[in-house]
């Protein structure tokens, strides 16, 4: 196993990476489940290294769905071509990459045997991630697509306007414009990447036109939300894709006097989870897998967090058991006992 971290010269690890894969045959690219625009820009610079340097394609594939109006631009805008994992056969491809992602995670469908020889992500490292061949795990990174940067920079790949849009976009929606979790290569990055970008392509991509539903799903948020010091908490019961309920903690998170939020919705037979804090002294990641111990899988990291909850009964008494349970056990992580919750919306 070859590690890269921080300290190691981008410019050799890459150098190897790359002769390795030079004397395989077909790669596959492997993203999160709904991915998002971190996962989608750093599939993009991986694939165009590969061409650039090796003349070798790769597929992109995916599971789930890209529903949230930015990304289902971005896809289309940059022309990022993807594939349902579900259809391809993994036995083709010799060459096995997972970007922002790790294997057993939970977010994302790879089966369990599947041997992976390429990790780039920016989550905290998985005991089974030591297992492939090439492991770059930052965690002091904010964004995957930073490091895929890097990468490009270090080997002298040209860096298109599509490709800098993608990549820019992906620092600034993770980040939050350099607000949250990043840090001095998400910074070089932005900047340098930012007079690269098509602006016009920029403002289609941040100014999306938003379905009803969307609108309906911010009622149910703050008509459910109840609030226990400075938690905001709120069940958006059946959704329509599973990115609204990130998409709402971070929407709520912005309600003053409120340091927290968790938000739930049922997607089909799962319950998804998503937290958001602005505390710079709790770590989402750790705190939301201590929420589903037992229960479900989570990952994560200082200010936002999400899990999953598999096979969840439909009835709503099942549902309200969990939920019970899931603020309980965050009112315990807090150190909130004897406040009562009080709603958004009396």
């Amino acid at each position: 196993m070859a590690t890269a971290e921080c300290a190691v010269n981008t410019k050799k690890y890459t150098d190897e990476m790359l002769a390795w894969v030079r004397g395989r045959g077909k790669i596959i690219i492997i993203v999160h489940d709904n991915p998002d625009p971190d996962c989608l820009a750093s599939a993009l610079a991986l694939r165009h290294l590969f061409v650039m340097k090796l003349n070798k394609d790769a597929v992109i594939a995916f599971s789930g769905m890209i529903a949230r109006s930015e990304n289902l631009v971005m896809a289309k805008e940059l022309e990022i071509t993807l594939t349902p994992l579900g259809i391809v056969n993994l036995k083709e491809f010799q060459v096995v990459c997972m970007l922002d992602t790790q294997p057993g995670t939970g977010n994302n469908s790879l089966p369990a045997e599947t041997r992976v020889d390429i990790i780039v992500d920016h989550h905290p490292l998985r005991e089974s991630s030591k297992k492939s061949r090439w492991v770059d795990v930052r965690d002091d990174y904010g964004v995957t697509a930073s490091i895929l940067y890097e990468y490009l920079i270090a080997q002298e790949v040209n860096i298109g306007t599509k490709l800098a849009t993608a990549l820019f976009y992906a620092i600034k929606s993770e980040t939050q414009d350099l607000g949250r979790e990043a840090n001095r290569p998400d910074r070089d990055a932005y900047l340098r990447l930012f007079p690269l970008t098509n602006k016009k392509l920029l403002y289609e991509i941040t100014h999306p036109k938003l379905p009803k539903e969307y609108f309906l799903t911010i009622n149910t948020a703050v008509e459910q939300a109840i609030i226990i010091q400075r938690v905001l908490i709120t069940d958006l019961g059946s959704i329509l894709f599973p990115e609204l309920v990130a998409e709402m903690a971070d929407f709520l998170v912005r309600l003053e006097d409120i340091e927290t939020t968790l938000c739930m919705g049922q997607y089909a037979n799962d319950m998804i989870l998503s937290i958001r804090t602005v505390r710079h002294d709790l770590n989402a990641g750790e705190i939301i897998k201590r929420l589903v111990l037992g229960m479900g899988t989570a990952g994560g990291h200082g200010m936002m967090a999400g899990g999953k909850i598999d096979n969840v009964p439909p009835d709503r008494e099942a549902m309200l058991a969990i939920e019970k349970t899931l603020i309980e056990r965050l009112r315990a992580e807090l150190g909130i006992t004897d406040v009562k919750p009080r709603r958004l919306i009396e």
